[in-house]
């Protein structure tokens, strides 16, 4: 397996940039670049670079050796603490590039190496990648539990569970005329279909690991002037958005990301609906619907002057997802919410005036409790992908299947368990996972 090089670090100038060397040419590269023998392993030292096609001197760096197998990737693994300038740093990674046996590395191919050597499963590779790319505290610690082998070990225990069962099926099987102890199989299909029943209430969980990942969606949703962008903007505490009395001035979404309480939020502003109006904002109404289809939380707003009546166009959205936000109260006098008026199984309500800054902090508060409630952690640890989720339901249907089989064909049966032992096993990188590797590690740093 070729040698892999490239600055693990961020790009830049920085006060330290980090080039990592994992592979069999490792250590040999690190001796062409000092002119001297290794330091021990695992321990720091202060090395001389020098470009070993012309001398010239690179850096004053500190290195690092660590010996495969007990690296990160289970190789041979060099790492170089440069300067972080960027002449440093490319001086670097081109006399590297010089070297015979050597090439950048790809995407993720660090981490890689290292799931293909064992010292990570894919949920742990995955744990890894949003650890870096986590933005708020919720995300972060998310990550960590990944990372540490949480999702890892609840799949395993369900794949192993699995295929202990399966061993007692394929006993029936294979050894009819043995003494095997009477309904053998019997015994442990009520064990299967718990195990099955847990799975599936597993999957119902709302997305919450997903939505971590990703960002809670909530869709600003309501009529033209019905105040979307300025609420846009009190809540962002930023003008990110044109704020105008024409009607249509929004045409497209406008995407804000928020930290409430560590948790990240996409909050979504679209174009006003309604009827009518021209091919342009049609288009922009077709999308807002779209947004609002797939959104967490929609915060429909409807114009104080109008309430308690909320237009047609935006009826049919009004469900246990809804957040009713009564907008502009500064134009009527004395206004004040009768909760009859408020639409049965919504999520909540809100009034509110940005002009009169009234009721913004209280529907800020509102918001941040329905995400900490959508999104705060649980005992068990959420699932994170799309992947995951997908091999979850197959290992479900599987399971069906088994059920529907037991007891009018062994064989069959035995293959559903085999298969939804298999579908379990796709999320850790157990079995058959050439096809996702690819997929994994595709949105990897470079030097990770």
């Amino acid at each position: 397996m070729e040698t892999i090089f490239a600055l693990s670090s961020g790009a830049g100038v920085a006060g330290v940039a980090v080039v990592r060397l994992s592979g069999d040419r490792a250590f040999a590269c690190l001796e062409a670049l000092t002119g001297k023998p290794l330091p021990p392993v695992r321990k720091a030292a202060v090395r001389l670079l020098k470009d070993p096609e012309n001398g010239a001197r690179l850096d004053q760096a500190l290195v690092l050796t660590f010996e495969g197998p007990a690296s990160f990737t289970g190789e041979d693994v060099v790492e170089l603490h440069l300067h972080g300038g960027r002449a440093v740093v490319a001086g670097v990674l081109d006399a590297l590039a010089a070297m015979d046996g050597l090439r950048v590395a790809e995407p993720g191919e660090f981490s890689r190496r290292a799931f293909e050597h064992g010292k990570l499963d894919l949920t742990e590779a995955e744990g890894l990648n949003d650890l870096i790319h986590a933005q708020t505290a919720a995300q972060r610690e998310q990550a960590l539990r990944q990372m540490d082998g949480a999702l890892k070990d609840l799949y395993e225990d369900w794949r192993g569970r699995l295929v202990a069962h399966l061993a007692h099926l394929e006993a029936d099987i294979d050894f009819p005329d043995e003494d095997l102890p009477e309904g053998v199989a019997g015994a442990v299909r009520p064990q299967i279909l718990r195990l099955r029943d847990d799975i599936a209430q597993y999957l119902v969980d709302g997305r919450r690991g997903e939505a971590l990942r990703e960002g809670y969606r909530i869709v600003i949703l309501g009529e033209p002037n019905a105040g979307k962008s300025t609420l846009l903007n009190a809540l962002a505490r930023s003008d990110v958005a044109i704020v105008s009395d024409e009607a249509g001035t929004t045409r497209d979404s406008i995407e804000v990301q928020l930290d409430l309480a560590g948790f990240p939020v996409r909050l979504i502003d679209t174009a006003g609906v309604r009827e009518g109006g021209g091919a342009i904002e049609q288009e922009g109404i077709r999308r807002a619907l779209k947004k609002a289809g797939e959104a967490d939380l929609k915060l429909i707003l409807v114009r104080a002057d109008d309430w308690p009546a909320i237009p047609a166009t935006l009826k049919d959205w009004v469900d246990e997802r809804a957040f009713i936000v009564i907008t502009q109260t500064d134009r009527v006098s004395m206004f004040h919410v009768k909760h009859e008026d408020v639409p049965v199984g919504v999520a909540g309500f809100a009034a509110v005036s940005a002009k009169a800054d009234h009721g913004l902090d209280e529907l800020f508060d509102h918001l941040t409790d329905t995400v900490r409630d959508a999104m705060g952690p649980r005992e068990v640890p959420s699932l994170t992908r799309v992947r995951h989720r997908r091999a979850l339901e197959e290992a479900v249907e599987h399971l069906m299947r088994f059920d529907q089989n037991a007891g009018i064909d062994a064989v069959l049966a035995a293959e559903d368990v085999r298969m939804a032992a298999r579908a379990l096993g796709r999320i850790t990188g157990r079995v058959g996972v050439e096809d996702v590797l690819d997929v994994v590690f595709s949105d990897f740093c470079i030097g990770k």
